[in-house]
């Protein structure tokens, strides 16, 4: 057995399965996939250990447990349409559930490509969510990403209806925010 694979190995046993991920494709991706190759090689021994390695200036995977929990959170179908923006690792784990994945990961976060999509998952936190990364969504479509407003964020879950837009909370999580989404501080009278 390689070292990378028991990292894996180690890594949904101690980070993912103690989080209550009961998603059984998701651990098992998790196990298969090489985390490693999101990284460059500078940082590739961050790929297992529970921290938010950069992968790019401004990005940073989340740590295991949260893209797992997020991952989750999104509920994928097999055959659905997926945006996955500023999220390598979690794209992969989408496809691996049989999802269709369109990765995005420019400048302009704020303009993803249109859809519809069936899931939109982001692995940076953000203020608040884009409008139009909402806009993207089909009926019955829904986007899991961080809000942070401070220190401390939380996991949501948007689900768009003919009516409109719902969320739900999920976990708390911290992780870095993704340049230019960052809360928008003002003044209040």
């Amino acid at each position: 057995m390689d070292d990378t694979f028991a990292a894996r190995l180690n890594m949904v046993e101690s980070q993912v399965r103690t989080a209550d991920v009961t998603d059984l494709r998701i651990q098992d991706a998790m196990r298969r996939i090489p985390r490693e190759a999101f990284l460059p090689a500078t940082r590739a021994y961050q790929a297992y250990a529970d921290v938010e390695p950069e992968y790019a200036p401004g990005r940073r995977l989340l740590r295991p447990r949260d893209v797992a929990k997020l991952v989750q959170l999104a509920a994928p179908v097999a055959g659905e349409q997926g945006l996955a923006i500023a999220a390598p690792y979690a794209a992969s784990l989408l496809e691996a559930c049989g999802v269709a994945v369109t990765r995005f990961d420019g400048e302009a976060l704020g303009r993803p490509p249109s859809g519809p999509f069936d899931i939109v998952v982001c692995e940076g936190a953000m203020g608040q969510i884009p409008t139009e990364w909402l806009q993207t969504l089909s009926v019955g479509g829904r986007a899991v990403v961080i809000e942070r407003q401070g220190p401390a964020g939380r996991a949501v879950v948007y689900l768009r209806t003919a009516e409109g837009f719902g969320r739900r909370a999920g976990f708390d999580s911290t992780p870095a925010f993704l340049p230019g989404l960052e809360p928008q501080i003002g003044f209040a009278f």
